[in-house]
């Protein structure tokens, strides 16, 4: 089971979204555990303060160390000692690392996930040196607080996590999570709509004509939303050939 703690201002949030659908029934089933930290019962005057204004000026407040640390510290960490392959702290940062499926897979194996629910221009520095924290980003965008990406990472975390959805195959089985591409296009009943038939291929029966089919119709996909993809994807020499023969047609 992965435990979560979530450092953040507004525990209110996350509470809601995270009783809610396959989240809130995976909770129930105990297949992880998450708990919501406010960071300002950690502060160190009457008023709760959490942030300050930047050394060096320049708009923008900035968390104080202290009661930081001390959320940090009352997790019970040995934090001289993390293994990365059983617990990784992460801070919703806009200039930190992308946040991807791959990341997801691996931080879905963990045994526990810290996140920090970044606010303001950041964290003071001293606390990325005292501890093992990773910068992540959810896009190249700016939101108003952390809760929103840390929202969507718990989400795609912990959907991998074995019991969590009800098909698990389904989760293994989306966009990203093979060969570097998007998923192909999807089709249900009924087979005609509006004028528009469902593929042949996907209502043969036939399971090769079936894979060959969705394999090209995801390499089309991602040519058409995602081409830096191809570039590290694992194609063989006839989907390449494929994938030119489109550009051509263009």
């Amino acid at each position: 089971m992965i435990q979560i703690d979530v450092i953040t201002l507004f525990p209110q949030a996350l509470a809601v979204p995270l009783e809610a659908s396959v989240l809130g029934r995976g909770k129930g089933k105990e297949l992880f555990d998450i708990r919501l930290i406010d960071l300002r019962e950690f502060a160190f005057d009457k008023h709760h303060t959490v942030d300050d204004t930047r050394f060096g000026g320049g708009g923008g407040m900035v968390f104080k160390p202290e009661p930081l640390a001390a959320a940090l510290d009352s997790l019970g960490i040995d934090y001289g000692a993390i293994d990365p392959a059983r617990t990784r702290i992460v801070l919703t940062a806009a200039g930190g690392k992308p946040f991807n499926q791959e990341l997801a897979v691996k931080l879905s194996l963990l045994e526990r996930l810290v996140i920090i629910c970044g606010h303001y221009k950041g964290v003071d520095e001293r606390i990325l040196q005292l501890y093992p924290v990773e910068e992540v980003t959810i896009g190249d965008f700016v939101l108003t607080g952390g809760e929103p990406a840390a929202w969507v990472m718990i989400d795609a975390v912990l959907r991998l996590v074995p019991g969590v959805m009800g098909n698990f195959e389904s989760a293994i089985d989306d966009s990203f999570a093979e060969d570097h591409l998007l998923g192909a296009p999807v089709y249900t009943r009924p087979a005609e709509f509006r004028g528009l038939t469902v593929p042949d291929e996907l209502q043969s029966g036939n399971h090769e004509a079936i894979r060959q089919f969705r394999r090209l119709a995801a390499i089309r996909k991602t040519l058409e939303n995602r081409p830096e993809m191809l570039e590290t994807a694992d194609l063989t020499d006839d989907e390449r050939e494929f994938v030119k023969k489109i550009k051509n047609e263009k």
